[in-house]
């Protein structure tokens, strides 16, 4: 059963209020009392100065667990939201993981599922390392990117895009953070430019809440599971309107949704699930043996869910 050995993350230290971002894109004064007011965002992490190779670096920094096994890592699959990062020929994933000793792995990008992909990924690392007669074989997934355009900096009317990254280590199987299901809904009547056509932004935006209480309910089933068994949610971090409501929605208690880090770090791409991870064990939220289920939506539209137990 697909593990997950090791997490990491990296918060840039600089952190901006959502006006200094807002004012910078052209937001106006009603779309930003909007993000704070309603959608209870508050303050960005960001690293202006820094590349994605340093941003990457910086995750894996704080991945102690990959030092020494690096012989181990078969695949390097980083958990992109947008297809395009840097001009070509340029190719950060493979500058960061030649420079740890990892040039030795099949290195990718997985994407498409926008910022749903990062629950893709560790899906696709336990279906490779499961086919690996290896058991000491590994899979690092890495999670983060920059805010390099006015698409990459704001979904309209629902989330603003911060820089922090996470790294995890997969195992083909393992004792913790086991995966028990892993459920999509993909509708692709969704896909556009939503900054430039209102009525789909409209259509997504009421058709959000059904898709995202079904493939919740999806992966409950698969795992065998029913939500009061469920220690904790751990959102993407959009923002905080869209989980009350789903909350509401299902009838799972709003206060073990992770939500802390839309206010403080803000809608990191890919790397939210692993973040959100992160401050769940950390913090005490989960505990061993505890089930959780990791949400998430990426826009074109991919809704996800996957259920793990620590």
């Amino acid at each position: 059963m697909t593990a997950l050995e090791a997490v990491a993350v990296h918060l840039p230290p600089h952190a901006v209020p959502i006006e200094a971002v807002g004012e910078r894109i052209g937001l106006t004064p009603r779309q930003l009392r909007l993000f704070r007011r309603f959608h209870g965002l508050d303050q960005l992490r960001l690293d202006p100065a820094g590349t994605l190779p340093d941003l990457l670096d910086a995750t894996l920094d704080n991945l102690p667990e990959l030092r020494g096994r690096e012989r181990h890592v078969r695949f390097v699959i980083h958990a992109r939201s947008m297809p395009v990062a840097v001009p070509y020929p340029l190719n950060p994933l493979h500058e960061v993981i030649a420079a740890r000793g990892l040039a030795h792995a099949n290195a990718f990008t997985v994407t498409h599922h926008a910022c749903a992909v990062g629950l893709l990924a560790i899906d696709l690392a336990g279906r490779l390392l499961a086919a690996d007669p290896d058991p000491q074989a590994l899979a690092l997934v890495l999670a983060g990117e920059k805010t390099f355009t006015k698409d990459a900096q704001v979904v309209p009317e629902t989330g603003i895009f911060a820089e922090g990254a996470a790294a995890c280590l997969v195992s083909a199987d393992g004792p913790r953070h086991r995966v028990r299901s892993f459920a999509v809904r993909q509708r692709p009547e969704f896909d556009g430019r939503l900054a430039e056509d209102a009525d789909l932004l409209a259509r997504y935006q009421r058709e959000y809440p059904n898709v995202m209480v079904e493939v919740i309910e999806a992966a409950l089933d698969q795992a065998g599971l029913d939500l009061s068994e469920l220690a904790a949610v751990l959102p993407h971090n959009v923002n905080q309107a869209s989980w009350r409501m789903t909350a509401r929605r299902i009838g799972y208690p709003l206060d073990k949704v992770v939500l802390d880090n839309v206010l403080s770090v803000g809608h990191s791409f890919a790397a939210d699930s692993l973040i959100n991870l992160h401050t769940a064990t950390t913090r005490g939220l989960i505990r061993p043996g505890d089930h959780y289920l990791i949400a998430a939506a990426g826009i074109g539209a991919t809704f996800s869910a996957m259920v793990m137990q620590y």
